[in-house]
């Protein structure tokens, strides 16, 4: 029997064509959507009513030896990194745009020499030049990450956010961590202790070249109303009446620009700095004496939320390290239905002419 091989370079005949597009039909009908896809996935759309499917069938099987190359990723769209004429809205620049809060545990320095490792919550962004569409945020991680093992200290974010500001070619730059400083705190007369949270940040700004180092922290304390306790003792002096002054939970954020070229501002330095300013801080433990004791401090320490910005602020202005600095207090009354707040701003670092609508809402110390 004699044998002919196909002619393939002869034009074929719609007839024929549409007795290969029959086979084909056939066969895929019968075939499994792997198989399909194994053949060509296009083959889907050759049967009937999937002409005008705009995908083929794709396969459901996680390639697992997969490994994509140089090559193969070259090819991978990239959409954030595209051309200006991808930017959608004003080609306007913006001033700060990245990632907040990636988390990852973190080695603090604390005065004593020792190391503390932190649950911490990073915020990086960098500034987007109007005629770019956007950044690789990814790139900020990985940026970071080269330095997740060190002990973190100002000069380790610095180099932190030189590498991201390569990376990116931004012009300014912010790094934020913010984490819960455990310090160890007697009461005031049982002997006891306990560990006192303190909410901390470390925020590192470059900006028009000009770089800043801002420590901020929540200082929580009880404010005792001046006014109220002078009218309970009116009511006890003139009538014979038991009567007790409003006091309520009260927290305040101070911001201080650490001052370069002086020794090292340490988290327990500014903790110390507001307790001495107002020492009504709230206490962890707590027996029968301690709670007399903390009635009477708070009796010798009545402080409107005016006064507690200014006491704040006395302290910082003493301390060489501090350069510009801000206090927001908030005073969280048991006696309206309203809180008391003050703010509190020395040099240009803090200065806005806008507050947040939800700033004195944050003040808020859920324990």
């Amino acid at each position: 029997m004699n044998v002919h091989s196909l002619d393939l370079d002869r034009d074929l005949t719609r007839a024929e064509a549409a007795d290969a597009l029959a086979t084909l039909r056939r066969w895929a009908a019968h075939a499994t959507p792997e198989e399909v896809v194994d053949l060509d996935p296009a083959v889907a759309r050759l049967l009937p009513g999937r002409e005008v499917s705009n995908y083929p069938d794709l396969t459901r099987v996680y390639p697992d030896g997969f490994a994509p190359d140089a090559l193969y990723r070259a090819t991978m769209p990239d959409l954030q990194n595209g051309p200006e004429s991808l930017i959608r809205g004003a080609k306007a620049p913006i001033q700060h745009v990245g990632i907040s809060g990636f988390k990852l545990p973190i080695r603090f320095r604390v005065r004593d020499g020792a190391d503390l490792l932190l649950e911490t919550s990073v915020t990086g962004t960098v500034s987007l030049d109007g005629a770019k569409k956007g950044i690789n945020m990814s790139r900020l991680m990985r940026s970071f990450y080269q330095y997740a093992e060190e002990t973190f200290s100002f000069d380790v974010m610095e180099r932190a956010l030189d590498s991201y500001k390569a990376d990116l070619g931004s012009c300014d730059a912010r790094i934020q961590m913010r984490f819960r400083f455990p310090l160890k705190v007697p009461s005031l007369r049982s002997g006891l202790w306990g560990y006192q949270y303190y909410d901390i940040a470390l925020e590192l700004v470059d900006q028009g070249g000009v770089r800043k180092k801002i420590f901020h922290l929540d200082y929580v304390y009880a404010s005792t109303c001046p006014c109220s306790l002078e009218l309970s003792e009116h009511a006890r002096q003139t009538r014979g009446q038991l009567a007790v002054p409003h006091a309520q939970r009260s927290v305040a954020r101070l911001s201080v620009e650490v001052v370069p070229g002086h020794q090292r501002l340490w988290f327990e330095d500014l903790i110390e700095m507001a307790r001495r300013a107002v020492p009504t801080e709230t206490q962890v433990m707590v027996k029968r004496e301690d709670e007399q004791a903390f009635a009477e401090l708070n009796a010798a320490h009545p402080i409107f939320v005016e006064d507690a910005a200014r006491l704040f602020a006395a302290e910082f202005l003493r301390d060489e390290r501090i350069g510009d600095f801000r206090v927001i207090a908030s005073h969280q009354e048991s006696l309206h239905s309203h809180d008391a707040v003050s703010l509190l701003i020395e040099g240009e670092t803090f200065k806005a002419e806008s507050l947040d609508p939800r700033l004195f809402a944050s003040l808020i110390h859920a324990g």
